[in-house]
């Protein structure tokens, strides 16, 4: 009888870690299921995280990036899980986990490395910084970068650097050490 209960505990433990991520899932969208939604003046999408968790009648939420200085970054939580969408705006998650940025190579979301700016450019909004790191890896002057997202304070610029400096946590931001 004890072996059925643990053996059952087992199967809907598998079953709740297949449905419900263990972090926020960046590059989502949850669409619907809206009963309320804010301005983030941070920015930052833990603060959108956190207002779920303090809210009994949330079980999921939506982060926006902003779009222009004008557009401010969003938050949506939801009454309901929604099912995910694929979309470089946002970052999602349900009730529960918290926003773990991404590693995807030597790229660091959320993070700005200020200080060493030899050069800076506007470029085309790019959720991961990618054009702003291949010209960081293209001039051989460079060692790293920064590539600050629209709306946090303008246009999307990029931000090449003769030094390495301390990484910083900020939302606005995507940078990389190159050499």
């Amino acid at each position: 009888m004890r072996y059925r209960f643990l053996r059952a505990g087992f199967v809907l433990a598998t079953l709740v870690a297949a449905v419900v991520p263990a972090a926020a899932q960046v590059g989502f969208d949850r669409p619907g299921r809206d009963y309320a939604s804010f301005p983030v003046l941070s920015g930052d999408p833990a603060a959108c995280a956190q207002s779920c968790e303090r809210d009994q009648r949330c079980r999921a939420w939506n982060f926006a990036y902003p779009t222009t200085v004008l557009a401010p970054a969003m938050c949506w939580l939801k009454g309901e899980i929604a099912p995910r969408v694929e979309n470089p705006c946002c970052i999602s998650g349900v009730k529960g986990v918290g926003v773990i940025e991404p590693r995807q190579g030597t790229s660091e979301f959320s993070i700005d490395r200020v200080g060493g700016d030899y050069r800076n450019f506007e470029t085309s909004p790019d959720p991961a910084g990618q054009t702003c790191a291949d010209a960081c890896k293209s001039d051989p002057h460079c060692r790293a970068w920064s590539y600050s997202r629209p709306g946090y304070a303008g246009p999307a610029r990029c931000w090449l650097k003769e030094r390495v400096t301390r990484p910083r946590h900020a939302p606005c931001c995507v940078s990389g050490v190159v050499r």
